[in-house]
């Protein structure tokens, strides 16, 4: 079996869809028969797990694997509808006493040994939480949208990632209106110019993920949307899948 791979999960700023994008891509690898864990790192905002609809297994967090009140595989919570993923919270209160790098390496040294894949939810930005989700990261993914302030602090994302000493960087387009492309005179060639990184996919914006979360389904299971087709084919490219570049119309 493959050694496990940790992925990050970033953006230069909110509202680019980062969460969804951690949460659909990590069903998509479970569904692939991947064993994979997601863990929220935006401790105090976090929403993973409404995204992941496991609101009610939000219980225990990585602060408790962190400080040895429980065993990894005791705070992860597997997914009731989709097999071989797994939760792992963030804590509602940001323990920055308790957080240390050593213990943060350890807990990932466990998640390398239990599945193939982890990705982490980065906070918006690149603070203290965007590093610490950075720490031992085989590849950092960055979400990002056409527009101009996204884009470039998408660049400061990617800039900062490879400072980190992560070195396969990804770039994940989401939320793309053509004909918001085609107004600005702008093409998704120019995105990837401006940020720098490796193009992992083309999400077209779609409204079956708002209606996900308030029908409480994972997006993976509308399997037949324009979102979800294309987080399955970014799934299949982690996987080391050649996957061709579709638009999904």
């Amino acid at each position: 079996m493959k050694a496990c791979k940790l992925i990050a999960v970033a953006s230069g700023k909110g509202g680019t869809g980062k969460t969804t994008t951690v949460a659909a891509i990590s069903s998509c690898l479970a569904a692939l028969g991947y064993k994979t864990l997601c863990i929220d790192f935006d401790a105090g905002m976090r929403n993973l797990d409404l995204s992941l609809c496991m609101a009610d297994y939000a219980v225990a967090d990585y602060m408790d694997v962190q400080v040895g009140r429980l065993g990894l595989m005791e705070a992860c919570h597997e997914h009731p509808r989709i097999p071989n993923l797994y939760f792992l919270s963030a804590p509602t209160v940001w323990e920055t006493e308790a957080m240390n790098t050593v213990a943060l390496k350890m807990m990932f040294d466990d998640i390398r040994k239990e599945f193939d894949f982890c990705i982490s939810d980065s906070p918006s930005g690149i603070g203290e939480g965007f590093r610490l989700a950075h720490i031992g990261a085989d590849m950092s993914i960055i979400v990002t949208n056409g527009e101009l302030p996204t884009m470039r602090d998408s660049q400061r994302a990617v800039e900062t990632a490879r400072n980190l000493g992560v070195r396969d960087m990804r770039l994940l387009v989401n939320r793309v209106k053509p004909n918001d492309y085609k107004f600005y005179k702008t093409t998704i060639d120019d995105v990837i110019d401006t940020v720098g990184a490796r193009l992992l996919g083309v999400i077209r914006e779609d409204r079956s993920v708002p209606i996900s979360l308030h029908e409480n389904t994972p997006l993976i299971l509308y399997e037949k949307r324009l979102a979800a087709r294309g987080f399955l084919d970014a799934a299949r490219r982690i996987a080391g899948e050649d996957i061709p570049l579709r638009m999904y119309r």
